[in-house]
């Protein structure tokens, strides 16, 4: 079985923590994020996977080499200019030669993919797209089905006086390899405007898969955060779990925690972690390689990534701290806040809530 993962994109959303780093390779409790993802499907057979690429692929390719090391194989395909969702696709239509799986780069989730499979080819479908539901479905692209799960139709983002259906596209497709031939070669293509809407309006057999399994898009830093905190307690699973070392272990070679130092609830440490006297961690935290954290500082449900500093006496709750940044002695950073790589945070500053913190140099 055959995958294609849409890479490609810039990860616009996702600022500032995509400054300087690769939408999928941010850190997810430490790993990057694409690494959950060849892990989640690999456990289901499918390890002949294709990356979609259009955005620093250097940056991806790397990392994760031909896809060996994590029990995969890789083939790299690349867009001189962004295709979209579909056209990415048909740019990759010479290395599909049977049914395939589609999936959006920024989708987190633990959705049964065997048992997807089973229920499109039970249905002989042409395309089958995973449905999920979600709270507030103005956002997204809404998906109508009949009794059977047949595709009745779409309605991309309605205002909230014509919601019909909480049921969203979750950006997770079976499709048959003759779905390509609806697909105009270089040209930007989308499957929610352009490539599912014809293939209805051609009869074809388009179902929606109903999923109770855990997903998020984590495309926003708010949703990136909550993604942390949903694995850590339990909300959602990964197949790196059982890799990851949880509820206060020691925070991997040549790192040291205090013994005056508390460390409650689920905390993942990178390597080479240091945390001072009368450090409170309160989990879900995710604290990345070599971040110091010193005296009586507090890091309450956060990520940090690699080699962040939190000064003296500063208190962190709910936040996102980029690659080599500082926090000065007795500084606050309030929940919901966000702060970019290589950024220095002076002594005894206060981010106000929902802050958004750029390095001079990538302010928008």
């Amino acid at each position: 079985m055959k995958a294609v993962l849409l890479v490609g994109g810039e990860g616009t959303r996702l600022r500032p923590l995509t400054c300087n780093t690769v939408k999928a390779m941010v850190p997810i409790l430490n790993r990057p994020f694409l690494e959950h993802l060849l892990r989640y499907l690999s456990s289901y057979g499918v390890d002949d996977i294709i990356l979609a690429m259009c955005y620093l692929p250097d940056r991806i390719e790397s990392y994760f080499g031909d896809g060996s090391r994590f029990g995969v194989k890789l083939t790299y395909v690349m867009e001189e200019s962004p295709l979209g969702t579909a056209g990415a696709v048909k740019n990759a239509e010479e290395h599909l030669d049977d049914r395939f799986l589609v999936f959006n780069g920024d989708i987190f989730t633990d959705i049964d993919l065997g048992d997807m499979l089973a229920f499109h080819r039970r249905n002989q479908a042409t395309a089958t797209i995973a449905l999920t539901p979600v709270e507030d479905p103005t956002a997204y692209g809404v998906v109508e089905t009949e009794s059977d799960g047949r595709v009745r139709r779409f309605v991309e983002k309605p205002p909230r006086e014509e919601v019909t259906s909480n049921r969203i596209n979750a950006g997770i497709y079976v499709l048959e390899r003759e779905v390509l031939g609806g697909i105009p070669p270089g040209t930007h293509f989308m499957f929610e405007h352009h490539l599912f809407p014809q293939l209805l309006a051609a009869g074809a057999r388009v179902y929606g898969y109903d999923s109770d399994g855990y997903w998020i898009d984590i495309g926003t830093p708010e949703k990136y955060l909550q993604v942390h905190l949903d694995l850590l307690e339990g909300r959602g699973t990964t197949a790196l779990m059982d890799r990851l070392a949880c509820a206060g272990a020691c925070p991997g070679a040549e790192g040291s925690i205090h013994p005056t130092a508390l460390v409650e609830g689920q905390v993942v440490f990178g390597e080479g972690c240091s945390v001072g006297p009368g450090v409170h961690i309160r989990g879900p935290v995710a604290v990345g390689d070599g971040c110091c954290i010193l005296a009586d500082a507090v890091v309450d449900s956060c990520v940090l990534w690699p080699n962040v500093q939190v000064g003296k006496a500063a208190r962190l709750r709910k936040c996102v701290v980029g690659l080599n940044s500082r926090i000065g002695d007795g500084s606050r950073v309030e929940e919901g806040s966000i702060v970019a790589d290589n950024v220095t945070i002076p002594e005894r500053s206060h981010l106000a809530p929902e802050s958004r913190v750029w390095p001079d140099e990538d302010r928008r």
